[in-house]
């Protein structure tokens, strides 16, 4: 039988995983599975080697206090993935600690594929000098990677976004408005402050501040808050005192369905803005880090913009608030063009369209491609 090690360090990544399982039992039944991962990817058979939740750390100065904790992980599955010999192993993301396995791996001689290219392209872009022999396969979810890599002499392969599956445009406006009791002149704002804890935590506070002066303009506003069962008890505690108590909602199938029921939204950046896009939701970005690893960021990042909309477009098509630029008065003078002025939604719906169509490969879904790349190497 096959066995292919697989290991997500994040949230994201272990709905990749999850993913990617379906599609290598698909075309290889008896398919085995080790590693790390999360619950979805454990609902499928995976039994991780520790709880995912230990590599879930962003942030240069959050990682800080983890480093030794997080170098015994590392040793622990390197020592795993020796005895176990797989046929293959999958690293899925989290670049700071898939990539330092990967290279301890160099030697094994065993079959590497790593998903998720890292984003050199974006910040530090001397990286990609370490690059060559981490692994055989690099699978790149976003169209202008492959040429990025060839340019540096590594073979990439564009799989599709992995978004497109997700079900995001396939959401019920009707059914979220009747599950919770929405009115019928309720205008609903979704506000996504993140997965992690250290997201929530300073993105909150600006969030409550922001709906409370678009209050006195848009009485019938209703925020709709889409969260990851990890942070959703402290969300809840953080929004109480909001003017308008959110809908907090840890149900994909409900966030999707909230989606559809969306006049716009107010995100932070990743993943979201994307997920926003294929769904037709209006946006505003944000993001907010410590401000010590901002300034460290700042002299290091090469990309023109932080929202993954704005690279694809190579344009700016949603506005992006970040750091100290996201104040409450601009993030809501932002929505409040969103919600006052269709043709500025509208333009953006257009250019959604055209960006959402970069995503998709020659066939099949995301995780078909990636599952054919995986199995090539068997």
């Amino acid at each position: 039988m096959t066995l292919v090690y697989l290991v997500a360090g994040e949230e994201s990544g272990d709905v990749l995983g999850a993913r990617l399982m379906r599609a290598l039992r698909a075309r290889r039944p008896d398919v085995r599975f080790a590693g790390l991962g999360g619950e979805r990817m454990k609902a499928l058979g995976l039994a991780p080697l520790f709880p995912m939740r230990e590599l879930a750390v962003m942030g240069l100065l959050e990682v800080l206090p983890k480093v030794f904790r997080l170098r015994a992980r590392l040793h622990q599955m390197e020592a795993d993935i020796l005895a176990l010999r797989p046929d293959v192993v999958v690293t899925i993301d989290s670049p700071g600690f898939t990539l330092r396995l990967l290279k301890r791996l160099k030697r094994s001689r065993l079959k590497r594929v790593h998903m998720v290219a890292p984003q050199v392209w974006a910040w530090r872009e001397s990286r990609v000098k370490g690059f060559p022999g981490l692994w055989d396969r690099l699978l790149c979810l976003l169209p202008f990677e492959p040429a990025y890599f060839a340019r540096h002499g590594l073979e990439a392969v564009f799989v599709g976004h992995p978004a497109l599956e997700s079900g995001v445009d396939g959401g019920d406006a009707a059914r979220f408005r009747l599950r919770h009791a929405v009115p019928p002149e309720g205008r609903l704002l979704v506000v996504m402050p993140g997965s992690r804890r250290s997201e929530v935590s300073r993105l909150l506070p600006v969030l409550a501040e922001t709906m409370a002066l678009l209050r006195p303009a848009f009485p019938d506003l209703i925020p709709v808050v889409p969260v990851a069962n990890a942070v959703a008890e402290t969300v809840i505690a953080a929004t109480e005192n909001w003017p308008v108590r959110p809908i907090v909602v840890t149900d994909t199938g409900d966030k999707h369905d909230a989606f559809a029921a969306a006049a716009a939204a107010l995100t932070k950046s990743g993943t979201a803005t994307l997920e926003l896009a294929i769904a037709g939701v209006p946006m505003v970005v944000t993001y907010r880090v410590n401000p010590i690893t901002a300034m460290i960021a700042r002299r290091l990042i090469k990309v023109r913009f932080a929202a993954i909309v704005n690279l694809l477009a190579d344009r700016l098509v949603v506005p992006e608030l970040i750091q100290q630029d996201g104040t409450p008065v601009r993030l809501a003078a932002e929505i409040a063009r969103l919600l006052g002025e269709p043709a500025t939604a509208a333009d953006q719906r257009a250019a959604f369209a055209t960006i959402v169509a970069t995503l998709r490969p020659t066939e099949g879904t995301p995780s078909d491609a990636a599952a054919c790349e995986v199995l090539r190497l068997c």
